[in-house]
């Protein structure tokens, strides 16, 4: 049985190519790049190769990109970083639906005697810009808002927001784990300081990534070390997989374009073959301002889960949310912060979709969905359908 893989907000096949890359990196440039000898200049040199593709994707300068181990890592040096820089400042702004990533650290923070605002969402998905400007003070010294959601694919008005930020002289993190690779980004026309990305979620291997930081940003280092990265983050870097993300971001670079036509007309076609074999079906997200690779949909009257066991017993992948999160019987953050009710929400599916897949893979994701909620709803004593 062929797997059909539709859940690559959660992570993505790593690509050939950047596995090729990786390889000459593991047995045979295997020097630490801060050695002085020429075979440790070798692997530099291939680090400063990948940091200019990275940069390059973000139309950045290799100054502003800083390699971690991801993206949690990167979203919390860019907010205790920030912290750190500004310790007099003692209010953080963010927002109901971000990643557990920011989240989690904005509520252990209030704990620690910070004041966190968490803005609201509508039931798009989208942010009130009079609420955020509402919530800024004197004392804050950060807002961390998402460029895209990882459940829903709703994309922010990030300019908007970095605009906001930057008239009242506070700093803007961006966790853009989602869009990086997806929507083109450009750095040099942006008002964002400091921006998260996860070399896992475009085809990249697990377990490295980047912040970008700004020219001029004030920052403090998270993880305390040696003087890699500029002095910036501690610690030999992981030169394979940094070699790989270097690779990965030269391929979505140019496949920026497939992202945005290819990827997007399979998403829809998902999306409204599925809206039209099964009614009391709803998109949860904004109908326009969303990835081109995400659909999230909630089925009135069937549980999510299981709808899942059935799309695995035909070899596919989807997710009921957040893969930081899936493990939970509650209802997504998310989707409760968005105000779907909570029938829906229990029954709420996660496709994405990634280059790789093909509109075979899409007629056949329809199929099964639908026959699985059908089934499902004709023994559910709570639907219409009975």
């Amino acid at each position: 049985m062929n797997t059909i893989y539709l859940d690559n907000n959660a992570t993505t096949r790593v690509a050939p190519e950047v596995v090729e890359a990786m390889l000459p990196y593991f047995n045979e440039y295997y020097g630490n790049p801060s050695s002085m000898h020429g075979f440790g200049g070798k692997v530099a040199a291939a680090i400063d190769r990948a940091r200019s593709s990275v940069a390059a994707l973000l139309n950045a300068t290799t100054a502003e990109i800083l390699f971690t181990s991801g993206g949690t890592e990167s979203d919390n040096a860019a907010i205790l970083g920030t912290l750190k820089a500004y310790p007099h400042k003692k209010h953080i702004v963010t927002t109901r639906v971000e990643h557990p990533a920011v989240l989690n650290l904005a509520k252990q923070l209030e704990n620690s005697g910070y004041r966190v605002t968490f803005l609201s969402v509508t039931r798009e998905g989208m942010l009130d810009l009079d609420e955020l400007r509402a919530s800024l003070a004197d004392d804050t010294a950060i807002v961390s808002i998402m460029f895209a959601n990882n459940e829903t694919g709703t994309v922010f008005p990030i300019e908007e927001i970095g605009a906001v930020c930057r008239e009242n002289g506070v700093v803007f993190h961006c966790d853009a784990v989602q869009a990086v690779g997806k929507i083109p980004i450009d750095m040099e026309k942006s008002s964002i300081d400091l921006l998260s990305l996860s070399g896992h979620k475009f085809h990249a291997p697990k377990g490295v990534g980047a912040l970008y930081i700004r020219r001029g940003t004030r920052f403090r280092p998270f993880v305390i070390g040696g003087h890699q990265e500029k002095n910036r983050r501690g610690g030999t870097e992981n030169v394979p997989s940094v070699v790989g993300l270097g690779m990965a971001a030269q391929l979505a670079s140019s496949n920026i374009e497939r992202e945005n036509s290819v990827v997007r007309k399979h998403r829809d076609m998902l999306h409204d073959g599925i809206m039209k074999r099964l009614p009391d079906t709803i998109l949860n997200g904004h109908p326009e301002h969303r990835l081109p690779n995400t659909v999230n949909l909630s089925f009135e009257y069937v549980e999510g889960e299981a709808i899942l066991l059935t799309l695995n017993e035909y070899g596919i992948c989807a997710s009921s949310g957040s893969a930081c999160t899936s493990g939970s019987l509650e209802p997504s953050h998310v989707l409760r912060a968005m105000g779907v009710p909570f029938t829906a929400a229990h029954g709420s599916i996660r496709y994405s979709l990634s280059r790789y897949n093909t509109a075979e893979d899409i007629n056949t994701a329809i199929e099964v969905t639908a026959k699985s909620v059908e089934r499902l709803r004709s023994i559910s004593p709570f639907s219409a359908n009975r």
